[in-house]
């Protein structure tokens, strides 16, 4: 087993997580439809989070032919996969099976509510990206550093301005599209 091999096994299982967590959330969001208030900016931003999963997992691919794997690049790119998986976990809202009231699971209010903290966990992702740019791939520092900047300001304005949801979601997700592009 090489050492990208060993890394990538621990960063998988959290990633394995995040992915089977969004998607439980999307199922059970399916099971109890009739008590659900579905909104596309909600879905749109689990989507998107869906997209930042698969990338990191993509990106690791990258980083076969690195030899130089120091603790501080596992941790860093553990780390990654930790807010991406709270990112996940709280992305969609969820049922508390209270039979009397299902204001939980109302997308928008719970993206502008509980789902902030999922851009909190993102704007932790993109804090982590500059050491996975300039530490292990070699890029230049100053998109290294720009890129996920811009993200982090998309997952601040986000988490500080719940009004503004709906058409901060739409431009995080031509971002979303820019970074696949990049990444890709």
């Amino acid at each position: 087993m090489t050492q990208h091999e060993y890394v990538f096994v621990a960063i998988s299982i959290i990633l394995g997580f995040a992915i089977t967590r969004l998607l439980g959330s999307a199922a059970d969001m399916i099971r109890v439809s009739r008590n659900v208030t579905f909104h596309w900016a909600t879905a749109l931003w689990a989507l998107c989070v869906m997209l930042f999963i698969l990338q990191l997992w993509w990106v690791g691919w990258e980083l076969h032919s690195f030899s130089q794997w120091t603790i501080l690049d596992f941790f860093a790119l553990v780390l990654g996969a930790i807010f991406i998986y709270g990112a996940a976990e709280l992305a969609l809202p969820r049922e508390d099976y209270d039979i009397s009231d299902h204001s939980e699971l109302d997308f928008l209010e719970h993206s502008r509510s509980l789902g902030r903290g999922s851009a909190l966990s993102m704007l932790g992702y993109f804090a982590v990206g500059p050491h996975v740019n300039i530490s292990l791939f070699g890029n230049p520092p100053l998109p290294s550093i720009g890129i996920p900047l811009t993200g982090a300001a998309l997952m601040l304005l986000i988490a500080g301005r719940p009004a503004w949801f709906k058409p901060l979601v739409s431009v995080f997700t031509c971002y979303a599209l820019l970074i696949l592009y990049l990444t890709a």
